[in-house]
């Protein structure tokens, strides 16, 4: 495996240009700064709010009054009526915050020479060195999963000083001796308290100020930081004194211990595009204002570094028994968070998570999956219970930590569709494990009260067809047929069709596997087999929504009748060539007329030309997600930052090198001529783990690796698709 350093030569300028550490519970952001160093903390569940009373008297008759005027064709009526009728049923979350700053002063000054700041990926790493009158000064910073602790350690070949700040709103008390300070602080409408605490190990002389901590003659100090929530924790003021009291392990333990668990994951797998590896040596600000400079330029192997730093956002954002990803993955500035830095289920959630199952780090899924189960199930079936009288589960397009499942911000929150469209995750999980305890254990229960919710709310329209609705294509409007308006609200878009309808096809692949309630497997196919079909325009385009429609914003960013395509499968090249076409033009339509211009956008674009087999097209885009949407660390932003970008396109590369969505593995389905390189420990669905060597669109060597004795069937470009016996490890050489 290669060394991948993400390498900055200069300090940031701003956070969102910081280098990022996390141990999926804790996060931190270094500036790196000379003089005073500055690092945000993090903690995934210092969240303002609570959990709401979304029960709403009259809801259920006002969904109906609705749909009733979309089957009468007053579209117009119908989204103006629900405007002045539902206005109290839309409520709002508040937002995920920042932990609180530490500034530690070492100079007066900045100027310095022979300045890195650097992320080693693979042993999670971080590191800042400089010369500063004639010393070496070297700083490292990780975050441990295995003990949850933050760690930093400053160290030069003289000794130097220090003075420790912490700093934050709403503090409400602190205690400082000579070897910890701790903060006990509030959100900022005080219904989450927390602590924060800093332990400091040094050899130097510690003195306690007004405001913190001062070291003297050191040659070395090391701070370990852990934050308790009030959220998690009853004790949590307890539970900080006795991390304060009794944490006695070293720097160097943690730092072995870490490296071993954060290295595993990292070594698994790896994309490799070949180029110069002189590259290496440039920072990423130089390497992406290269590509901006020239258009003539490439940097394939900058593609194999973002692939790897999806991984490490990834790890460093969602571990088992952490909360998911957030927005922003656990990393926020502020006490207000760009769009509360909140789960969006409209995509920005589950994109987080589309790299990890291929990228053979399955386990990151797992705070997903308990989210889900402990509650988006819980405030999922209880908002339909009390407010569209049904059964089964709904979230709309958005969630918090305290369960939240109803209609936010605006009348274009009414998309009962989100809660739905996460279920696929767990059912791809077991398609990429054949993991069956935990389908029966983990996953059923949640699909289950999706499709159980998704047939009671289907209704039958004047076409004989079932409906879902009232509903929207996620954030973006049509033209009124009767009027100018444009209009939010519709029944049986698209993307509705296409989520349910995997919905209840998974359902029932659930209950022919686990047998377990046979009639409503039975009621999930004859209401799949009613629903709506996708329709094709005039024009030859897949409709977004069920009627031909006029469009309003013609390079919209979401493109959410491609759902079907990527991540879905309901639209394949191979199945329904018709829809394939017909979703082909309606991606080009959206492209030439300004789309996909946000960092995530333009990350499912990656996804959406891979699967179309369009390999320059999805090349162009990585170059535009490159000198459009990625800041000199790599962040994505959308602006402003937004990590969805990051982890959507490390999975566009996943999809331009293998497929497998289509029953057979699909080698380098995605490459041009000119991106040669290499792949190894991807993960195929079917628990099948693979490697591969292709130069020039031609693959050289091709390995499968397998748990027990299975029929691999597999296809090379030029190739007719074969099928190969495995058992255990094959290895397979082309001329």
């Amino acid at each position: 495996m290669r060394d991948y350093i993400l390498h900055l030569d200069n300090e940031a300028e701003q956070w969102d240009n910081a280098s990022p550490i996390g141990n999926g519970f804790e996060g931190a952001m270094i500036y790196g700064l000379v003089g005073t160093e500055n690092i945000i903390f993090n903690e995934e569940s210092v969240w303002s709010g609570k959990e709401q009373n979304l029960k709403h008297e009259g809801f259920k008759e006002k969904i109906d009054h609705i749909r009733d005027l979309f089957l009468q064709d007053k579209e117009t009526e119908a989204n103006e009526w629900a405007e002045n009728n539902l206005e109290d049923s839309i409520t709002r979350i508040k937002s995920f915050e920042y932990t609180g700053k530490l500034k530690i002063k070492f100079h007066e000054d900045s100027i310095c020479k022979d300045y890195s700041r650097d992320i080693d990926l693979i042993s999670g790493i971080c590191s800042v060195r400089y010369i500063k009158d004639g010393h070496k000064y070297e700083r490292e910073y990780f975050a441990s999963y295995l003990h949850h602790v933050i760690c930093s350690r400053f160290s030069a070949d003289t000794n130097f000083s220090a003075d420790l700040l912490f700093e934050r709103e709403y503090i409400h008390n602190k205690i400082i001796s000579d070897k910890s300070m701790s903060y006990e602080c509030g959100t900022q409408f005080d219904d989450n308290r927390f602590t924060i605490n800093f332990i400091i190990n040094t050899d130097g002389i510690v003195s306690k100020t007004t405001c913190g901590l001062a070291v003297s003659c050191a040659s070395f100090i090391e701070i370990f930081s852990r934050t308790f929530t009030q959220f998690k924790y009853a004790d949590y003021n307890k539970l900080s004194q006795n991390f304060v009291d009794e944490f006695c392990i070293s720097y160097e333990q943690l730092k072995k211990e870490h490296i071993d668990d954060f290295s595993a994951f990292m070594k698994r797998s790896e994309i490799a595009f070949d180029a110069d590896p002189a590259l290496d040596e440039m920072t990423t600000r130089i390497r992406i204002k290269r590509l901006i400079r020239d258009n003539s330029a490439q940097d394939f192997r900058l593609m194999s570094l973002y692939w790897q730093f999806g991984k490490y956002l990834l790890l460093s954002s969602s571990r088992p028994g952490s909360l998911p990803a957030n927005l922003q993955g656990i990393w926020s500035e502020n006490l207000q968070a760009p769009w509360n830095g909140d789960y969006h289920t409209n995509i920005n959630l589950q994109m987080n998570y589309w790299q990890a199952e291929a990228a053979n780090i399955s386990e990151c899924t797992a705070p997903l999956f308990d989210f889900m189960n402990n509650q988006l199930l819980r405030g999922g079936k209880k908002f339909a219970e009390d407010n569209y009288h049904s059964e089964g589960m709904v979230v709309h397009h958005l969630t918090d930590i305290y369960c939240y499942a109803g209609v936010a911000d605006g009348i274009f929150g009414l998309w009962p569709t989100g809660g739905a469209w996460l279920a696929l995750h767990m059912w791809e999980h077991y398609l990429y494990t054949c993991d069956i305890d935990f389908l029966k254990n983990t996953a059923y229960k949640y699909i289950k009260e999706c499709a159980l919710f998704a047939m009671d709310n289907l209704f039958e329209g004047k076409d004989g067809y079932l409906h879902t609705g009232p509903t929207s294509s996620p954030e973006n409007r049509y033209c009124a047929p009767d009027s100018d308006k444009h209009l939010f609200l519709t029944i049986s878009p698209t993307m509705d069709i296409q989520i349910i309808g995997e919905l209840l096809d998974f359902y029932v692949k659930c209950e022919d596997l686990l047998h377990i309630d046979p009639e409503n497997r039975k009621k999930a196919k004859e209401c799949r087999s009613r629903m709506v079909p996708m329709r094709i325009g005039s024009d030859g385009r897949l409709l977004e929504w069920y009627k031909e429609y006029g469009e309003t914003e013609l390079g919209h960013r979401h493109i959410s009748h491609a759902f079907g395509l990527y991540p879905g499968n309901t639209i394949s090249r191979e199945k329904t060539k018709d829809l394939y076409d017909a979703v082909e033009k309606s991606i080009d339509f959206r492209i030439s007329h300004g789309g996909a211009g946000t960092g995530w956008s333009r990350a499912w674009i990656i996804n959406l030309y891979a699967r179309l087999h369009r390999g320059k097209d999805a090349l162009d885009s990585v170059r535009y997600l490159f000198t459009n949407s990625t800041l000199h660390n790599l962040f994505d932003k959308h602006p402003p930052f937004q990590i969805d970008g990051n982890f959507g396109g490390s999975a566009g590369m996943t999809e331009m090198v293998m497929q497998s969505h289509e029953g057979f593995i699909d080698i380098i389905p995605s490459v041009t001529e000119d991106l040669n390189g290499s792949f190894t420990g991807l993960k195929a669905r079917g628990n099948i783990t693979v490697s591969a060597e292709w130069e020039q669109g031609r693959v050289r060597y091709l390995r499968f690796d397998v748990p027990k004795k299975i029929k691999v069937r597999y296809r090379i470009p030029g190739s007719e698709i074969e099928e190969v016996e495995v058992d255990g490890v094959k290895e397979i050489y082309f001329d």
